[in-house]
């Protein structure tokens, strides 16, 4: 089930958001998944983080938090991460859809997001295009990821 987020649901999308980071097979070292993430986004300034953002949850069937993708007013797409064992599993797509049905009701024209090395295929798959790749670090670390847009026509 998708759903749009709630303010409770602060805490258990930073559990996700830390997970998918951290958890499972990645092209990042544990080094740089470290140094992305070195503990689970959780509190106040986390929730007021997310509460400016249209954000989409997913659910398994025990209502869970599977996953998330947030929007920001303007198309770009803050967020996107899926726990690892549900990968493939077309969560990605749905949360997508969601979002870029929000943003056609929003009139935007476009959507994009920087990509990190996991999320690029999926990104591709929705019909993005790489504008340019770029490294950016976090705590000593370089991280490789990919300015990517789509038009909404």
């Amino acid at each position: 089930m998708i759903r749009w987020a709630r303010a409770q649901d602060a805490d258990d999308l930073g559990q996700v958001f830390y997970a998918a980071v951290r958890e499972g097979p990645s092209p990042y070292t544990e080094a740089q998944r470290a140094a992305w993430m070195d503990q689970p986004p959780q509190g106040a300034d986390w929730a007021a983080h997310l509460a400016l953002l249209e954000v989409a949850v997913a659910e398994d069937q025990a209502g869970a938090a599977i996953g998330f993708m947030s929007v920001e007013p303007g198309g770009y797409i803050d967020r996107a991460f899926i726990l690892p064992a549900h990968h493939g599993t077309g969560v990605f797509r749905k949360l997508y859809d969601h979002i870029e049905s929000w943003a056609r009701d929003a009139g935007e024209v476009r959507l994009w997001t920087h990509a990190s090395l996991m999320a690029q295929p999926a990104f591709r798959a929705m019909g993005f295009s790489i504008i340019h790749h770029e490294t950016v670090e976090r705590n000593g670390e370089s991280l490789t990821r990919a300015k990517m847009e789509k038009t909404l026509a």
